[in-house]
């Protein structure tokens, strides 16, 4: 039986006739079912070739490579590890509201408008897959086809919404009854209909969606990674000794943990990966170019080196600093079989998604620098770089730890900058010496607690850390071990905490003398200094 509801929204037509306007949960469905069922369609489309990516993960591409560097580091410090994720999701939540307004109009009669959203985001996301980094021609595709998707779900809805008298089939000589209308004069909403229909939509949406997943997948480099075997120096390292963290709750690890290890780069899906065609290139300014097989690289002598690794935009007392045990080629090796021309003065790490980061020739003095392969006793995790990736001790990650490695090419500073250079970073970024207090909490009971944390200085290695209580005296803590001058070292101070609030500050001195300054620089564009200083409340 036609639904009819004679308090549904109505408009005046020409003439005496009213007809019904949907409800604008209607339309905000519509365009939601809409973006859903474009996206989907775009994910199977980038699922059918490795160089294909979503429209959401192309247009998050462009958003990186073009956002502000204040607004990078507000997503940083904002969300950490997480920015990624959240930078997704925006994009998604801004689009969807759009899409709800469209979605509106649209099945109310402006079908133009629900055309041209469609038409536009389609070709934005056919320019973020088709021009700049990491794309190709053929990345225009999936978003073109999204957007041809929307569109077709923006005219049925609207054809769903219209009202529709029912139809009957009476007998020559009947008299034809009267079409059912509302109490307006108009045919009603076919409310039954379209819930059908939308249901249908969303059921087909959710199909494809999951297609697209599982086409995608067949190119997940974990697939790749699950297939080799762990890489093994030819001189492992000893067993580290005991760790300090196991008997002082709250201190960061001598080795940090893969599952722990901090993730910052400006890929928001990983790369992926085909160990059958992936190749190590060296290039540019050398006597010979050279290309190594990721079983040339593990069937060479692997070395085994425990190594702290830091991002840039590590703030005083950040966590975006982590200690791994590395394993892999030797990069001074890797370049002698090459032959660096004399006027070379830079290294320039390429990665699979044509990211790049450059670093000094002259690094190569003796530091162990490493096209790792390994971490922590496993294959080099995807989200750390699998296949390879650069360990350059003593140097920022945006200059030198190149993830997803595929090229290294040898060039100039004044030829090429890494990724990071035009966007008002430093060009040399050398680790600067700094110190980080892990425990105690904000708040904790009088007492005696240990204040503990950690300190490094890769290549020049952490000598003696102090902890000042308030405006005391500097008191020199206890140092754990020291796996090597690359390495962090943890340190601990036994405090007997008395009530009310206190104030907290350490410093640490390197190797070569020199003890970090207290003076508070931000982190654009080579790095934080600073004394890390937190505040206690100890209870009574």
């Amino acid at each position: 039986m036609q639904e009819s509801d004679a308090t549904q929204p109505a408009t005046v037509t020409a003439g005496s006739v009213v007809a019904h306007q949907p409800p604008r949960w209607w339309g905000a469905l519509i365009g939601l079912l809409a973006l859903g069922a474009g996206l989907a369609m775009g994910g199977v489309i980038a699922g059918f070739s490795r160089v294909l990516r979503s429209p959401i993960v192309s247009v998050g591409d462009r958003v990186i490579d073009h956002v502000p560097k204040p607004l990078k580091l507000w997503a940083v410090r904002t969300f950490g590890t997480t920015d990624k994720t959240v930078l997704v999701w925006s994009i998604v939540i801004v689009i969807a509201i759009i899409a709800v307004l469209v979605g509106i109009v649209t099945v109310r009669g402006r079908t133009d408008i629900g055309i041209a959203f469609s038409v536009l985001l389609g070709l934005a996301g056919a320019w973020a897959g088709g021009v700049g980094r990491n794309t190709h021609s053929v990345g225009v595709l999936p978003s073109l086809l999204a957007g041809a998707t929307a569109a077709g779900v923006l005219l049925l809805g609207h054809r769903l919404a219209q009202p529709r008298a029912p139809q009957s089939v009476v007998p020559a000589s009947a008299t034809p009854r009267p079409v059912a209308q509302s109490m307006t004069g108009a045919p009603a909403l076919d409310r039954r209909r379209f819930l059908m229909a939308s249901g249908g939509i969303a059921v087909a949406t959710v199909a494809l969606g999951a297609v697209g997943r599982g086409l995608q997948h067949r190119f997940d480099s974990a697939i790749e990674r699950a297939g080799v075997r762990p890489p093994a120096p030819q001189a492992p390292l000893p067993a580290p000794p005991t760790d300090p963290a196991l008997t002082t709750e709250g201190l960061s690890p001598l080795i940090t943990p893969i599952n722990d290890f901090y993730r910052i780069d400006t890929a928001l899906s990983f790369p992926s990966v085909s160990l059958k065609s992936w190749k190590l290139k060296i290039t540019g300014m050398v006597d010979n170019e050279r290309s190594y097989t990721y079983d040339d690289l593990m069937s060479r002598e692997l070395i085994e080196r425990d190594i702290t690794i830091s991002c840039v935009s590590n703030e005083v007392g950040g966590d975006l600093v982590g200690n791994a045990r590395w394993i892999g080629c030797s990069l001074d090796d890797l370049l002698a079989e090459a032959g660096i021309h004399k006027d070379a003065d830079q290294i320039m790490g390429v990665s699979v998604d044509e990211f790049t980061a450059g670093f000094p020739v002259a690094t190569l003095d003796g530091r162990d620098a490493i096209v790792a392969l390994g971490m922590n006793g496993e294959a080099l995790p995807v989200k750390n770089g699998f296949p390879a990736r650069l360990i350059i001790p003593g140097l920022y990650g945006y200059v030198s730890a190149t993830k997803w490695l595929s090229e290294i090419r040898l060039t100039r500073f004044d030829r090429e900058q890494g990724y990071w250079v035009p966007r008002g970073w430093s060009a040399e970024a050398p680790v600067k010496t700094q110190s980080r207090i892990d425990r105690p909490g904000s708040s904790i009971a009088k007492g005696t607690v240990a204040i503990a944390g950690v300190a490094w200085a890769p290549t020049r290695g952490i000598t003696q850390v102090e902890v000042q209580i308030d405006d005391g005296v500097w008191t020199v803590t206890t140092l754990g071990p020291s796996l090597s001058d690359n390495s962090w070292r943890q340190w601990w101070l036994k405090w007997d905490a008395t009530p009310g609030k206190h104030q907290i500050r350490c410093r640490a001195t390197d190797g070569s003398g020199d003890t970090q300054t207290e003076e508070r620089v931000d982190v654009a564009p080579n790095g934080a200094t600073g004394w890390h200083t937190i505040r206690v409340n100890v209870g009574a």
